[in-house]
Order: C-alpha cells, then sequence, then structure tokens
C-alpha cells in the first residue's frame, strides 16, 4: 500500500553507502502504517566525503531522524550534539533523533543483537567468542558480549589488523576486559581461533548482495555443530557462511531478526511508541522471500 504524504508528515530515513540491499524502508514503514502514524522513511545513499554536508541538509530540512548504517556509524559521531551513554561507550551510532533541531545519537545494534542471542544464553556465557570485523557493527556487538555474556575469550579478526588492535586497545581502557586477541582475517592462525570459538559472529559487509558468494569464512573445516554462528548480512536472507554452517550442522542466526530488533527500538526513539513487532516481522519475511524468488 503506497502512504499518503500530507504537509504534515514526518520524514526518517536511512544514511549509509550503499543502501539498495537494505530493507529497514520496508521495516519502517511497515510499523508506521501498522501504528497509524503520520510517517515515512526513506533511503538516502550518502558517499562518505559527502557525510557532513548531508547531516547539515538533513537538520535544515527538519527530517525527525534517521538511522545510520556502513561506513559512516563512527564517522557520525562528531557531526552531533549529544549521544547516549551506551553510544559514547560504544563508539559509534546507528540512530540518530533530531530533537529541534539538535541531534542526539543512540547506538540500538547492541540490543539487537542481544535480543536474537537470548535463546542461546546458557551455550554462550563464559565461552569463547569470535567476531569478523573491527567497525561499527562490531562496536555494538563486542559491547553486548563483554557487558552481557562475558565470555572467556574474544578473538577479533579484521582484513586490517592495524583496526582490530586500536578497537581491541579501545575496549581494554573501556570496559578492563584483557581477554582480546587480534589476527588478520585470513592469516593461518586464523582458522584455529574460530574452531576453538562457540560463537562467531559476523558483522563484516561479505556476502551481501550483490556479492552473495563471498564469505569471510573460506575453509568449511573451520564449522561445527556445537557452534552458533551469526550473520549480521540480512540480504539476501541466507548467506553462503549461513549455509556452510548448516552444512556442518552448526546453529545458524541470520541478520533478519537483529535488523528487526534494533529497528524497534528506532522506531520508539522517533515515534514514542513501541513497534508491533510480530506483524512487522511477518511482513519483513513475506518482503525478503519475495527478494529471494527474484533472485
Amino acid at each position: 500500500m503506497t502512504p499518503t504524504i500530507r504537509p504534515t508528515t514526518k520524514v526518517v530515513g536511512l544514511i549509509g553507502h550503499p543502501i539498495e540491499h537494505s530493507f529497514s524502508p520496508l521495516i519502517q514503514n511497515a510499523a508506521f502504517e501498522e501504528s497509524g502514524l503520520d510517517f515515512i522513511y526513506l533511503p538516502f545513499d550518502v558517499h562518505p566525503k559527502n557525510l557532513k554536508d548531508s547531516i547539515r541538509g538533513l537538520v535544515a530540512l527538519n527530517i525527525a531522524g534517521f538511522n545510520v548504517t556502513i561506513p559512516h556509524k563512527e564517522h557520525v559521531l562528531e557531526l552531533l550534539d549529544e549521544l547516549s551513554p551506551e553510544a559514547r561507550v560504544i563508539g559509534a551510532v546507528n540512530t540518530i533523533v533530531n530533537d529541534g533541531f539538535k541531534l542526539r545519537g543512540y547506538n540500538t545494534d547492541a540490543l539487537g543483537f542481544l535480543a536474537c542471542l537470548k535463546p542461546f544464553s546458557d551455550r554462550i556465557r563464559g565461552e569463547t567468542a569470535a567476531v569478523l570485523g573491527a567497525g561499527g557493527a562490531a562496536r555494538g556487538v563486542l559491547y553486548g558480549l563483554i557487558t552481557e555474556f562475558k565470555p572467556k575469550q574474544i578473538y577479533l579478526l579484521n582484513r586490517h589488523l592495524e583496526r582490530a588492535e586500536s578497537l581491541r586497545i579501545y575496549l581494554q581502557k573501556t570496559f578492563s576486559f584483557n581477554a582480546i586477541t587480534t589476527l588478520e582475517l585470513f592469516e593461518p592462525n586464523a582458522l584455529d581461533s574460530l574452531a576453538n570459538s562457540r560463537l562467531i559472529v559476523n558483522t563484516t559487509p561479505a556476502g551481501m548482495y550483490p556479492n552473495e558468494e563471498d564469505s569471510p569464512i573460506v575453509m568449511d573445516k573451520t564449522l561445527s555443530d556445537g557452534q552458533i554462528i551469526m550473520d549480521l548480512v540480512y540480504n539476501p536472507p541466507e548467506t553462503k557462511l549461513m549455509r556452510m554452517a548448516e552444512g556442518k550442522g552448526a546453529t545458524v542466526v541470520g541478520g533478519s531478526e537483529m535488523l528487526l530488533q534494533q529497528a524497534a527500538k528506532s522506531f520508539e526513539l522517533w515515534t514514542g511508541l513501541p513497534m508491533s513487532v510480530e506483524k512487522v516481522r511477518s511482513v519483513l519475511i513475506h518482503g525478503m522471500h519475495a527478494v529471494s524468488m527474484r533472485g
């Protein structure tokens, strides 16, 4: 159903680059329609070199708020007026509220991540975990891991070791958490770290549309039936990594549920109302299925 646009309609949206893969407009517009709110959610493809000007433009247009995705989650911090406590600690923002032309930054990624893994808490708590990637999404995941699941060891793997090492130092200083080992994503030692991890979380865009045949893990011998593999990529709904993990009997958690859970918190920050998560989930599943069928 096409939303009705009025002079009173409040605009929220998404900034990132690229964004054509995103299901956030589907989620939020379905939620607005279900709640009868006069809002519309629009995607804005913002190149990194245009980030500062884009933020100024969004404020000038009095856009009510927006989500932030790759690659802007960390760089946007310096352009905001205030940060929530969790966004300040995590060092990344995925939700912004325009409150009377004052921009407030929040991070709902950690809440979405924890909601997805809550059913597996007993299997994860106090165990070894591996996080692939060292960007804004990884920061939210690591925040959730350290504060909620208290792993005995975290392996942090990234293509560029210096970025992973910088994040390790930050986490050690912020949380007094010393059990983090950094590795290059594809170095030989990485195989052992992955094989020894109860939980593996991919926060990189590897495998995301339109590069569905990519994977951050290239050898399935590192995967086993005792592991939980979570891929934050949600388009396609089933990634190559997820198929590899399922083939080894591992428990697989896709990115669509985290997308939904973090979106619900963003919706609440913009509107002051809870999202109808169950009804929106059915819309998301239908939309993702339609996309995969076209592919």
